[in-house]
């Protein structure tokens, strides 16, 4: 009897369309077929198959069957929940799951290897060059390398016959983890946390475990120990290790690459679309059994994933804002679950979700409470700048300074935290008041005065400065207001002329290996004052950085959203707890102007119980998260009067529900972006409510117009 498939197609399609399935193509869930949409051919994925009964309407038949690996039944039943959670067509998430499947093949390689036939004319060089090609098979280039000859002398013997070159398919899978291979010598705390994440990876199932310790505090060592349980324990186990940064990928890489002897999988979007697709496979075939990777790993069509591991699960970085919106923290929870898997959650500053679960006991909660070795946490000292301001025109304070000076008087290193990018936040006209923005957006311009450019950091537009106001014409009226780290690092240049300074921003750093570089050059004393933004507050381990300067600590409380305390503690614990990590004692001064905020007495006592009960108190009377559920759905349209119109109808056809509130409509802070205008709802809801079913159900009430588009965000953390 023929058959009908169900296919998925990588599109913000509602459902799955039906094919027929011709003859003796025996398909089942999970390939990977070509199946025409109009007069297109695309990629899909089987996800149903049903037997053909009489009385069906004729169906398109399936083109073919793609020889590329199906996705495993895990993954997709992963991405059909993740697509309900989020309220988002499945088509969203899967085509998160085959990027790698649908970016090319690595290219074969080039190498060279002896024929037996003697060379017309002997020389040691030739004679260098055949003895290293016996042993291994080489590139050209590689090949004169190893023999310390040069490339002519190879291209001689190619020439002669006496070496032949051949292309062979890139090495497909990855070298297997060596388990026989000691892991790092652990403390007291360290052993105690690593047997109980050890015994639950051998006991199996599914199981989430909070591993909570201070900074310094050796998490990596003892995950990894856990991850060598769970390779041993099963041949075919694999292991997922998240990362929320790029920057951090390279450093984890090479503790893994050191702990089991092999380099695992690399996963984020600076890894070249080849290296991709051989990480794809790789996975998918299940000889890939490590792999580091940013959030989108968590699709990844992983074989027999057995743990994952979520580092700085605290990070915003989680959460992805564009496209298909959602929490990868909170979906690698969901993904454990359905692979029957562990799960780690490591943080120095866990969110206040996580310790919600781990005090309700929905997670085992495992503490690392002093720093490894005889390393010690950093004092926190807090600089009122009422007091004590910066001189005219300077960020740096002199208590700062003075810290400074004495820092780098004894050999030490110093970092000076910003988290913003660029020269200046804002550039406006002293003539007319004008402030630079974007065009069609309500975005300030920064400046960048490396490159002479102001940049819109939310749409990429940038252009050069101008030398006069493009609204009132004045000629060198352009003024930088606020600092960025470009200008800090300028400062500190002025202050410091024979200081070794370096910037490490997403601006100066354009790839996780330059990233990589850079760090390096800091481990080995080449730096002596770093400047620099979130991307190197976390994860990062310099033995000689004994001070931290936080130039603007009220930076994050400004503007202010539900999570803006929790942020800005979790950011500066982050950042202050850089310095010390080794034998020399640590100090972090924060300049504030608000040193009575709860947030800055909770950083200078260190006292992380006490800001946590405080917040938790407050987010519990409001009913906010972890002890409610926030959505928000965010209109747009280039017609403003189209926009409120529809908002209007939207805000009449919300289901009314018991546990459910409705905020709305309103103008988004960021009222337009790109031409398109912006309008919000919030809605709150109880615990017991489903906020999915009930997001859904709004939107299933209205159909929007073409010019309208409608975004789904559950759990926002962007509320712009």
């Amino acid at each position: 009897m023929s058959r009908i498939a169900s296919i998925l197609l990588p599109m913000p399609l509602p459902e799955a369309f039906d094919y027929a399935e011709p003859e003796g193509m025996d398909l089942a869930v999970g390939d990977q077929v070509a199946a025409p949409l109009g007069p297109r051919l695309l990629r899909g994925v089987v996800v149903a198959l049903r037997d053909a009964t009489g009385g069906n309407r004729p169906l398109k038949p399936v083109e073919g069957k793609l020889e590329d690996p199906a996705l495993p039944e895990h993954t997709l039943e992963f991405i059909q929940w993740a697509a309900r959670y989020s309220v988002d067509a499945p088509g969203a998430p899967l085509a998160i799951a085959l990027r790698g499947a649908r970016a090319p093949r690595p290219k074969p390689v080039k190498i060279v290897e002896p024929t037996g036939v003697q060379p017309a004319r002997s020389t040691p060089a030739r004679a260098k060059v055949l003895a290293a090609a016996a042993e291994q098979r080489l590139a050209p280039a590689d090949l004169a390398r190893a023999a310390g000859v040069s490339a002519g002398v190879v291209k001689g013997l190619i020439d002669e016959g006496a070496l032949a070159v051949r292309l062979i398919e890139a090495e497909a899978g990855f070298p297997a983890p060596d388990l026989s291979r000691a892991g790092a010598p652990l403390n007291a705390s360290q052993a105690a946390a690593a047997e109980a994440l050890t015994g639950a990876v051998r006991a199996g199932g599914f199981g989430v475990t909070l591993l909570d310790g201070v900074t310094g505090s050796g998490k990596t060592e003892v995950y990894l120990e856990a991850a060598a349980a769970a390779l041993a324990a099963d041949p075919e186990a694999q292991v997922l290790i998240m990362l929320p940064e790029i920057a951090l990928t390279q450093a984890v890489i090479a503790r893994v690459a050191q702990r089991f002897g092999a380099p695992p999988g690399e996963w984020h979007s600076d890894v070249a679309p080849p290296a991709r697709r051989r990480v794809w496979e790789s996975v998918a075939a299940g000889r890939c059994r490590i792999v580091v990777g940013a959030r989108s790993a968590l699709f990844l069509p992983f074989r027999k994933l057995k743990l994952i591991v979520v580092d700085e699960e605290h990070d915003g970085s989680y959460k992805q804002e564009d496209g298909f919106i959602y929490q990868a923290r909170d979906l690698a929870v969901v993904r454990g679950k359905i692979e029957d898997a562990q799960v780690i959650l490591a943080s120095a500053t866990p969110s206040l979700e996580t310790l919600r679960n781990a005090e309700a006991g929905r997670y085992r909660w495992l503490r690392l409470s002093a720093r490894h070795g005889a390393a010690e946490l950093p004092d926190v000292e807090l600089v009122d700048l009422r007091e004590t301001p910066p001189d005219t025109g300077r960020w740096l304070s002199p208590p700062l300074v003075q810290a400074m000076t004495e820092t780098l008087a004894r050999g030490e290193q110093v970092l000076l935290f910003l988290n913003r990018r660029g020269y200046a936040p804002l550039v406006l006209c002293r003539a007319c008041g004008e402030r630079m923005c974007a065009p069609d957006t309500d975005s300030w311009l920064v400046e960048h005065r490396y490159t002479g450019r102001l940049v819109c950091h939310l749409t990429g537009f940038s252009m050069m400065k101008p030398d006069k106001c493009p609204h009132c014409g004045a000629k060198d009226s352009l003024v930088s207001i606020g600092p960025g780290v470009e200008r800090v690092e300028e400062e500190a240049r002025l202050l410091f002329p024979q200081a070794r300074i370096a910037v490490f921003s997403s601006d100066t750093l354009f790839d996780a290996r330059e990233a990589r570089r850079l760090v390096e050059a800091m481990e080995a004393g080449e730096i002596d004052i770093l400047v620099a933004t979130q991307a190197a507050a976390k994860g990062h381990n310099f033995p000689n950085l004994t001070l931290v300067g936080v130039v603007d600590a009220d930076l994050g409380l400004r503007g202010g959203d539900l999570r803006a305390g929790e942020r800005t503690y979790q950011l500066l614990a982050q950042a202050t707890g850089r310095a010390g990590r080794h034998e020399r004692p640590g100090r972090a001064l924060l300049q504030t102007y608000a040193p009575e905020h709860p947030v800055m007495q909770a950083l200078q006592a260190q006292d992380r119980d006490a800001f946590v009960e405080a917040e938790m108190a407050e987010r519990e009377l409001a009913g906010l998260p972890p002890f409610g559920r926030l959505g928000a759905i965010i209109l747009s349209g280039e017609d403003p009067a189209a926009l409120e119109a529809f908002a209007q109808a939207m805000a009449q056809a919300a289901p009314n529900t018991e546990g459910v509130e409705v905020y709305g409509p309103a103008d988004a802070p960021l009222a337009l972006v790109r031409g398109r205008r912006r309008k919000r709802f919030l809605v709150r809801a109880d615990r017991t409510v489903d906020l999915s079913a009930y997001l859904a159900a709004w939107r299933a009430r209205v159909k929007p117009p073409a010019s309208i588009r409608v975004a789904i965000d559950v759990d926002p953390y962007s509320f712009l």
